[in-house]
């Protein structure tokens, strides 16, 4: 008997991204043959994000390839979406298990029921109460470590703690396992992920900086990278640990949003400009050339071209390396859907240009600041047209001619030539 073969597709963040390979591990340890998406396999299994009405587009999508690449086979649709919205998901054609947040680690017990005659039924969708840990070993270079899942900041947009559930952790002394784990594995680099990290210990007498003293005395541990944390829990210990550690890169990701406090305050946001401000001053004084990144969305209801002026004008003045820029989307039951004053697409199409604009300027200026520099480039293990790819400790990207010898090593190169990709070139 031939073995059964499972695809998997990830929508959304890095902890789908987790999760979804550490279900895949599992799959694998059962027999199970890992298929690519885009093939025919018996079992399908889409990890969905509902962040967006694009996203929601795209997981329905999904489930509809899928279906049309083996009508026979079965489709398994897990995380956000069933949350929210489980009974649409259920009828969709093809759809055979549909599980939440709690009930999705059950997958692999679900699949063995749908091949047992007489035993499946959609199960119970619980709530999203229990942290469950996962990592990512697809990547040879690269882990994406779960250490954090919910939140309990209920901003007037977002609907990830309706789906998520409220904020939980791991335990300092598992992701200390667990990232030695990885490390075991041979991943040069572990990205801690979660959907508000610098809440990190906060039910279990933790916190997010103990969790970085833990893991900078991790000797097989070569790079962490911090995915993303909110500006107020964003406190000098944790930017002095970072800068004073031999492991943490010096990689900021910090979310802001709205540079007008006026839709910050209607965004539920839990800090005002002038906070915000202040921890990119922090962290030029201790790292002068850290990357520093944020989020920013257009077109939240209310937001007046005043509004915007004042964003544009305070994002140009701040010291930051890029920005991502989303358009708002409306979500159902949240604060922000009952809102007056919605912004005309057209509006929120011309926002987002001028902002990805003012967004490639400042990571041509950041670039160009570390022109002349000496850096450690962990290469990865692509090649494109005989090409491959590296990151610098402040994610610069770097390229070189291909050398399978450079896979997951770790090199110190001098950045000198800067081309039209926004790439420093390596040359030997």
């Amino acid at each position: 008997m031939n073995p059964r073969t499972i695809a998997f597709h990830h929508f959304g963040c890095k902890v789908n991204f987790a999760e979804a390979s550490a279900l895949s591990r599992q799959f694998k340890e059962r027999g199970f043959q890992i298929r690519n998406f885009h093939e025919p396999a018996d079992v399908y299994v889409i990890s969905t994000c509902v962040v967006t009405a694009v996203a929601e587009k795209k997981c329905r999508a999904a489930i509809r390839q899928a279906h049309k690449l083996n009508p026979e086979g079965k489709i398994a649709v897990i995380g956000c979406f069933p949350e929210l919205s489980p009974g649409e998901l259920e009828k969709m054609e093809g759809v055979s298990i549909v599980l939440g947040h709690s009930a999705k680690f059950t997958l692999p017990e679900e699949v063995e029921r749908l091949f047992t005659p007489g035993e499946y039924g959609h199960p119970h969708l619980p709530s999203a109460n229990d942290f469950v840990p996962s990592w990512s070993l697809g990547d040879r270079t690269r882990s994406f470590l779960k250490i954090q899942d919910g939140c309990d900041y209920y901003c007037s947009y977002c609907t990830i703690p309706l789906a998520r559930g409220h904020s939980r952790s791991d335990t300092i002394e598992n992701v200390i396992k667990n990232a030695k784990e990885v490390a075991q594995a041979g991943i040069k680099e572990i990205v801690l992920t979660g959907v508000n990290i610098g809440d990190f210990g906060r039910h279990n007498n933790e916190s997010f900086p103990g969790l970085v003293k833990a893991l900078d005395k991790v000797e097989e541990v070569s790079r962490i990278r911090v995915s993303s944390i909110e500006p107020d829990l964003l406190n000098d210990e944790i930017i002095d640990l970072i800068a004073s550690s031999g492991k943490f890169m010096p990689h900021f990701h910090i979310p802001l949003q709205s540079g007008s406090d006026t839709i910050l305050k209607s965004m539920k946001r839990k800090y005002n400009t002038a906070h915000f401000a202040s921890r990119i001053k922090k962290i030029r004084e201790v790292l002068p050339l850290a990357c520093i990144a944020t989020d920013v969305i257009v077109g939240f209801p209310g937001e007046t071209d005043a509004d915007f002026r004042e964003t544009y004008n305070y994002l140009e003045g701040l010291d930051l390396s890029y920005m991502h820029v989303f358009s708002y989307s409306k979500r159902e039951n949240t604060l922000a859907s009952k809102m007056p004053e919605p912004v005309q697409d057209r509006i929120k199409k011309e926002r987002s240009h001028l902002l990805h604009q003012l967004s490639e300027t400042k990571k041509k200026d950041f670039y160009l600041k570390n022109k002349g520099a000496l850096a450690r480039v962990l290469f990865e293990g692509d090649n494109s047209g005989g090409f491959m790819h590296g990151f610098t400790e402040n994610y610069i990207k770097v390229r070189t001619l291909f050398d399978a010898e450079l896979v997951n090593q770790i090199v110190e190169v001098r950045l000198e030539e800067l081309d039209e990709k926004l790439e420093y070139v390596v040359k030997w």
